[in-house]
């Protein structure tokens, strides 16, 4: 189940929403728990089990560690213990399948029998969940956050189904307060209803419109240049549509429920720096890796060079975790890594700076070409989409991809494309049209117009995932 689907718009959310709000407000962190419960039993029962226990040891690690003596050793190797666990179990159903293959295909290759292997499901949010825990646990051991001894309220945080599918990554620290005092009122509902309508629009109206193109170009064999471009660039939309859709969903249905989350994307396409760019998007996972992976291995106090090493290992570690069916994604994080510490040196150097709109044109070219590797199913395909990129194909657009292209794509791309650039005259905007009474009523019913449009189209094709959840 997943929240641009029918059962979830039309039977699971209001339902849940109607518990939810005649239950008191003391009962309904248990609402939130066992909905959230229900909502993972849907997608698997098997999923649910193992969150469940994942859910035990984290709780019962803070209440082991909170205990300990802050200056003993026995503290230190709890911590690294649960670390380890945690760490292990994601690895566990990562990497699994991708290192068996690679074993496999390195005994063909030496003329024995292939590796006989049943392949590991993913159980989805996995990734999120782990990272939640680990940072509560950490917290927990620095003293910044007070140990959780409900076991309801540790579990709500940990399990609400929100956010825990694919993000944003929510600290504990941030929701501590609102676990216990919340406010559910009309005015957190409508807004909170409103920011959801958006990010539905945004999933359903421009990346599931895209995803079509985006699979056919990826699946030629010999992509021209227009054919690779159309690719890259239908991808580049259709990735950030797909998850800053499914976070504006997350953070929707938090402010329903009394929950204010941090927004996880910040224009990340209108930046100028790798930089900038890693600190507005996926923000909730750049600022996790900063705080609790770069800071750990020593950050930028040993000197320029562990500085570097540092920057690069955190990225590459961050491009293991987005995947483990393809090892593109450890080359995509350590082309980010280089990418941030040539933009730290150059920066840091007497070279002349790089003019504003050329410095944007390269952040973008980048960006572009890297998720062509983040996209590509094997090595090998992310190859021929680059020499198509490069004209090594030939220019002119291929009739399989052709066939492919409908207008709506096209419409798709220039609301994608709008949406993006609309923050650069926004202000301009308002202030010119304040007091417009179209251009209010505008800003209130569009996002009820998307969303009825979205509703319209889910209920006539088939459910499109949100790409994130595979990672």
């Amino acid at each position: 189940m997943v929240f641009a689907s029918l059962e979830f718009l039309t039977l699971f959310l209001p339902l849940f929403l109607l518990v939810y709000a005649v239950v008191p407000q003391r009962g309904r962190n248990l609402v939130l728990l066992l909905g959230s419960w229900l909502f993972y039993g849907w997608l698997s029962p098997l999923f649910l089990s193992l969150h469940v226990v994942l859910t035990i040891v984290a709780w019962v690690g803070g209440l082991l560690v909170d205990r300990s003596r802050e200056d003993g050793r026995g503290r230190v190797r709890l911590l690294t213990a649960l670390v380890v666990f945690n760490t292990a179990v994601l690895v566990w159903y990562k990497y699994a399948n991708i290192v068996a293959a690679t074993i496999s295909d390195l005994m063909v290759q030496y003329g024995a029998m292939p590796l006989a292997w049943q392949k590991v499901a993913l159980p989805a949010g996995l990734s999120f969940i782990v990272l939640q825990a680990i940072s509560y646990l950490v917290d927990v051991h620095r003293r910044t956050v007070a140990v959780e001894r409900s076991f309801i309220n540790y579990a709500t945080y940990i399990s609400m189904f929100g956010h825990s599918i694919a993000g944003p990554i929510i600290r504990y620290d941030w929701v501590q307060r609102e676990l216990t005092q919340r406010w559910f009122n009309l005015e957190n509902f409508s807004l909170g209803a409103r920011r959801f309508m958006v990010g539905m629009a945004m999933k359903v109206l421009v990346a599931d419109t895209l995803s079509p193109v985006v699979d056919a170009a990826f699946h030629l064999q010999q992509p021209s240049f227009v054919d690779a471009w159309i690719g890259c660039l239908a991808y580049s939309l259709q990735l950030f549509f797909d998850f800053s859709g499914y976070s504006a969903m997350a953070i929707g249905l938090g402010l329903m429920l009394g929950f204010h989350f941090p927004e996880n994307f910040n224009h990340p396409y209108l930046v100028g720096s790798i930089q900038d760019f890693w600190r507005r998007w996926h923000i909730s996972l750049s600022s996790w890796l900063r705080d609790y992976l770069y800071i750990g291995l020593g950050g930028n106090r040993h000197g320029v060079w562990k500085t570097y090493r540092n920057l690069f290992l955190t990225m590459a570690i961050a491009g293991l975790w987005h995947g483990g069916d393809s090892w593109n994604y450890l080359l995509w994080g350590s082309a980010h890594g280089l990418a941030l510490c040539l933009d730290r040196a150059w920066s840091r150097s007497t070279l002349p700076a790089i003019p504003g709109w050329l410095a944007h044109v390269l952040t973008l070219l980048f960006v572009c070409l890297a998720w062509t590797l983040f996209r590509s199913p094997d090595f090998a395909t992310a190859i021929t989409m680059y020499a198509g990129q490069f004209g090594l194909h030939g220019m002119g657009l291929s009739d399989a991809l052709a066939v492919v292209l409908r207008p709506v794509q096209a419409l798709a791309v220039l609301l994608g494309l709008f949406w993006i650039v609309a923050p650069l005259w926004q202000e301009a905007s308002q202030a010119r049209w304040a007091d417009s009474v179209v251009y209010l009523w505008f800003l209130r019913l569009w996002p009820v117009a998307g969303f009825l449009l979205s509703f319209a189209l889910i209920a006539s094709r088939e459910t499109v995932p949100f790409l994130y959840f595979q990672f």
